[in-house]
């Protein structure tokens, strides 16, 4: 390193310094100072004293490699940047330097070559800025970026892609790959209509898109966009117009997301949606046609005719709309069940009671088949936590299945039985059996233990579905056991023994007061047959029965008449039967009528339209006699009992 005593103009060189500093002392951002031609410092201004930590006294004589860090020592670069400088005037720099204490700082470092007119070198300028919170900030921006490119370089949920202002591909994303089917070396460079339909790119739509995002800022859509392999799949579109600092557009951000699932599941949610809206429409058509028919089975019953023929096709029709209303039912308890809506009224009951609904209800069925019912009642009573109704449809639609895949007359067992805290009901075959493979699947939707091509024994292999929910919406659990085809099954219901030892008594009336007592009573049906039949059957028990057939004309016959109960149906046409309700109960004069519903609309939310119309009961089509007979008997709201049927809450 050189020393002081640097030739003969040192005095015009002290000159120089002493009026150097006198100009610069007192800047504080910027280190300025002097170096003789071998390195030596020669001056110190305040900004030097901040940013490096030296006090004048203590460099003044040192040689400036002082303030490099050993590696840069360690390759002379100190002496490099003088010699640069001389050869070019000037020598500009960034680069770790050190302060007195150690530390390290992020410096711009300039050195000026200050020559004599012979161009002798007379020593160096050197001005030094402290740039450490700079280069801090353009690290961390470095790492945010470098983080951001990794991030989205690694999602693969997302096509994530950058367009120059052209609308080319400049990145491309592990997501874009798994989307779209090009990797980064296939796609960069092209024009992003690639990506779209030869319809849509005619249409001129990749660059409306552009030129939209130009003018809003972005641009969203969704629509068919093509792969790689020229698959279409739907997709979401974000395209953000990039502007850089200065506001100069230099691009689009563009977001795809693949939503071909989710338009899927939108679609099955769609039509699962216009399958339960055709099976209550069904249902209610059905359920029309059906009512005529019962009302007149009813009327045939009562002239008591001795010819057995007669007799024996009355009671054949009336076994097979039994089967038509359970078919029925059965689809629109699928419908309540996938959608949640299927409705309880669980109390205490005790399951003999139960049972004997269940058998009362079957037995046409068993007994049309030839089978023997083998019965097995507990001496004491066993009470369960349950909807009658609905429990008594679980055991009626496994003796139903029981007796239809029996081919051959047998007997049929059904027990019930306790085991610790549950209740067991046990119904057994010996007929067509299950197969092993289809056993695990037997309460699934629409399957089947018959599998042959012949399908005798018919259904819709949805019962044991409606059979498996119910239970479990009870708190039960319901196992089917079979040692294979032609070896009979066995179903057995687990139910949770309930907490009251007492189930809740309810009045029961003679429903042959239903014939004694007489009533005044109006039917309102569009639906001629139906509307004709009913009020014959109500005639036959000796009722006063006026029909008509609209809502305009019920309200006349109502303020005539003065009738007890109104069995009115919903659909008419014109006036509504909500319509007709609401005023009926709207007149202080028709204060105390009864008036039941009687429809083809059987969904909890038809009742619930019907509760808030003012009607009092909810039947669906064809009406049980026994309903009938049980709103007759007493058509007061606090005394009378109902719920013999499933479907009249």
């Amino acid at each position: 390193m050189a020393n002081g005593s640097e030739g003969g103009n040192g005095g015009q060189l002290r000159d120089m310094e002493e009026h150097f500093a006198q100009l610069v002392a007192g800047v504080r951002d910027y280190a300025i100072f002097l170096l003789s031609p071998g390195g030596i410092v020669r001056s110190w201004n305040a900004g030097a004293a901040r940013i490096k930590g030296y006090e004048e006294k203590e460099i003044v004589g040192s040689h400036f490699s002082r303030f490099y860090v050993p590696e840069a020592i360690a390759t002379r670069w100190p002496e490099e940047e003088l010699r640069r400088a001389v050869r070019d005037g000037r020598f500009e720099d960034e680069g770790w330097r050190l302060r007195k204490d150690g530390t390290r700082f992020w410096a711009n470092v300039v050195i000026s070559a200050l020559l004599d007119p012979d161009g002798t070198v007379r020593g160096f300028l050197k001005i030094t800025r402290d740039l450490t919170e700079r280069k801090k900030a353009e690290e961390e921006l470095r790492l945010s970026e470098e983080r951001f490119r990794l991030l989205v370089d690694g999602v693969k949920d997302y096509a994530i892609f950058m367009l120059d202002s052209e609308g080319k591909v400049a990145s491309w994303n592990a997501g874009a790959h798994r989307i779209k089917g090009y990797t980064a070396s296939e796609i960069i460079g092209r024009h992003f209509s690639c990506f779209y339909s030869s319809e849509d790119v005619a249409a001129g739509k990749p660059a409306g898109e552009l030129k939209e995002a130009l003018e809003f800022g972005s641009v969203e859509d969704e629509g068919w966009r093509v792969k790689k392999d020229r698959s279409l799949f739907w997709a979401n579109v974000v395209i953000t117009a990039i502007f850089d600092d200065r506001q100069r557009h230099i691009g689009f951000a563009k977001l795809t997301r693949d939503l071909t699932e989710k338009r899927k599941v939108t679609a099955l949610e769609v039509a699962d949606r216009q399958k339960n809206e055709f099976l209550a429409m069904l249902a209610h058509e059905l359920r029309n046609p059906l009512a005529p028919i019962s009302n007149g089975l009813q009327l045939l019953k009562l002239q008591g005719s001795n010819d057995a023929a007669l007799q024996q096709t009355t009671a054949l029709m009336e076994r097979q709309l039994s089967h038509l209303v359970r078919l029925v039912d059965d689809l629109m308890d699928v419908s309540r069940i996938v959608t949640g809506k299927m409705s309880f009224q669980k109390e205490p009951v005790e399951l003999a009671m139960v049972i004997a609904r269940a058998v009362e209800e079957t037995q046409p069925a068993i007994d049309a088949r030839g089978h023997e019912l083998m019965l097995s009642l507990p001496a004491r009573p066993i009470v369960v936590d349950a909807d009658a109704v609905r429990l008594a449809q679980v055991v009626s639609n496994l003796l139903v299945n029981a007796a239809k895949y029996t081919d051959k007359p047998s007997r049929v067992w059904l027990s019930v039985e306790r085991q610790g805290d549950e209740a067991l009901i046990r119904v057994k075959d010996t007929g067509l059996g299950i197969a092993p493979e289809v056993l695990p699947r037997i309460f699934s939707l629409f399957v089947q233990a018959d599998t042959s091509l012949a399908r005798s024994q018919g259904g819709l292999g949805i019962g044991l579905t409606v059979v498996k929910r119910i239970v479990e919406m009870h708190g039960g659990r319901v196992v089917a056991t079979s040692e294979g085809i032609g070896k009979g099954s066995e179903f057995i219901v687990h139910m949770p023994i309930s907490q009251t030892s007492v189930p809740v008594s309810k009045s029961s009336l003679s429903l042959q007061q239903a014939r004694t007592t007489k009533r005044k009573i109006l039917v309102v049906d569009d639906n001629v047959d139906a509307a004709g039949t009913i009020s014959s059957l109500l005639k036959a028990w000796d009722h006063d029965v006026q029909t008509v057939f609209n809502g305009p004309s019920a309200l006349e016959v109502v303020k005539s008449f003065r009738p007890e109960i109104i069995i009115l149906d919903i659909g008419l046409p014109g006036m509504s039967g909500y319509e007709v309700a609401r005023a009926i109960k709207a007149d202080p004069l028709s204060s105390g009528i009864v008036i039941a519903a009687l429809t083809g609309y059987g969904q909890e939310s038809d009742r619930k339209k019907s509760q808030e119309a003012g009607f009092d009961y909810h039947i669906t089509k064809p009406p049980d006699p026994h309903v009938l007979e049980s709103l007759l008997v007493s058509p007061r709201l606090d005394t009378i009992e109902i719920s013999v049927n499933k479907n009249l809450n």
